[in-house]
């Protein structure tokens, strides 16, 4: 069977060696009323988290998934152990402004539509007004709920009530994102959606964390997981060192003749014995799926979450092909003046242009604030123009201090 290729493999120069979540002998019992030990969730576990890494918390219900992600939140006080996320103590308010996180059950505010929902969350991170609408419509895009903005949550069935609590989740562009079973409830167009949305968040350098029971979604995506069991770290490391069985080789060709196909397999089982075997390679069945209901929608329409769209401008930033707002406006500062910038004006004539009407006026406004000069006018009644430089010399001095008391609201 041909095995598929895994999109995260082709991601390790995206992961940074700094460290974002840092866990060391970290523990957690839980106790009952007399102080008692009741349950320890969480033992002496370790582990470290890199930028831009997708990292998989695996393990049976009651493993301690969950009791380490709230841990991580800050939500839960360790009983031994040490975290730091992004240098912090997890409960620093540096450090939540950071987070995006998406709980196991989303719990929104009914009564309200998804705009409204996403506006609340936005005005929690004390993002302005205009922000939160540009990022609630990308994001409403994204998730598919274009079609459903103008009903309420609580009118949601569980998987676009999974769509608006992922686009919450990323209303503050976080670079910590904590996913607790994302793909729960949601179809498998859906699925692949949220998949290819945590693969562009890393490869802009964001970390993931993701919590799931589906083991096909992890390995879809993951750069290294751990498993838990009995609140231990059972098995850590990348998928690829986990997943190889280095006791075996797998050989894809193209379709064969019989001659030649017999004559590779007798050499093939002159060496393997009868552990060698022939088949044909398939896809899985997500994959024959998807192209399905490609195929489906290139013919029709749907009044259910549309799926397709583009991951949001502002998560995508300029990893992704997009421009930051301090790229675009340093690209519109830089760029060299096109033809399309430039107005098309007359050419200046040769001649300078007078506007006589303009000048007559102010010549009159000029005379009428002026008081009469005693002194008579030129012959032939047109009043000279003084010569450039000599205006100042010639002017009455007394005559200017009143009109500028005048102006200034003095005696004249």
């Amino acid at each position: 069977m041909a095995s598929l290729p895994n999109p995260a493999s082709g991601r390790s120069d995206t992961v940074s060696a700094e460290n974002v979540v840092r866990v060391a002998g970290l523990t957690k019992v839980f106790k009952d009323f007399w102080g008692r030990p009741k349950a320890r969730a969480v033992s002496d576990v370790t582990f470290d988290i890199r930028r831009g890494e997708i990292f998989g918390l695996l393990g049976p219900n009651g493993s301690g998934k969950s009791t380490t992600i709230k841990m991580l939140l800050g939500l839960l006080y360790p009983t031994r152990g040490h975290i730091e996320v992004f240098g912090h103590s997890p409960r620093d308010v540096r450090t939540k402004e950071r987070i995006g996180y998406l709980p196991e059950e989303s719990y929104l505010y009914k009564y309200l539509n998804p705009g409204e929902t996403l506006d609340f969350f936005g005005n929690l991170f004390q993002l302005n007004s205009a922000d939160r609408r540009l990022r609630a419509e990308q994001l409403i895009e994204m998730v598919g709920l274009n079609q459903a903005r103008t009903r309420t949550v609580g009118e949601f069935s569980k998987g676009m009530q999974r769509r608006i609590g992922l686009a919450q989740a990323l209303i503050n562009d976080p670079d910590l994102i904590i996913l607790d079973e994302p793909t729960a409830g949601l179809d498998p167009l859906g699925c692949r959606e949220v998949k290819d949305l945590i693969l562009a968040l890393a490869r802009r350098g964001k970390t993931v964390i993701l919590s799931s029971h589906l083991l096909a979604d992890v390995e879809d995506v993951c750069d290294r997981v751990v498993i838990y069991y009995g609140g231990r770290i059972q098995a850590m490391g990348t998928l690829q060192d986990l997943l190889a069985a280095p006791d075996s080789v797998q050989i894809t060709t193209p379709v064969l003749s019989r001659e030649v196909t017999e004559r590779v397999l007798g050499i093939l089982r002159a060496e393997g014995g009868d552990r060698v075997r022939l088949g044909t390679p398939t896809q899985n069945l997500e994959t024959y799926f998807l192209g399905v209901v490609e195929r489906a929608r290139a013919g029709g329409q749907t009044s259910g979450a549309t799926s397709g769209n583009r991951v949001a401008q502002f998560i995508r930033g300029a990893g992704a092909g997009g421009q930051t707002q301090s790229d675009k406006v340093l690209d519109r500062l830089t760029r060299s003046t096109s033809v399309e910038d430039v107005q098309v004006m007359a050419p200046p004539s040769s001649e300078p242009q007078v506007d006589l009407a303009r000048l007559s006026a102010l010549a009159r406004s000029e005379a009428a604030a002026t008081p009469p000069s005693t002194t008579p006018p030129p012959a032939g009644g047109s009043p000279s123009v003084p010569a450039p430089g000599t205006a100042a010399k010639g002017a009455d001095l007394k005559t200017a201090n009143e009109k500028l008391s005048g102006l200034l609201g003095g005696k004249k």
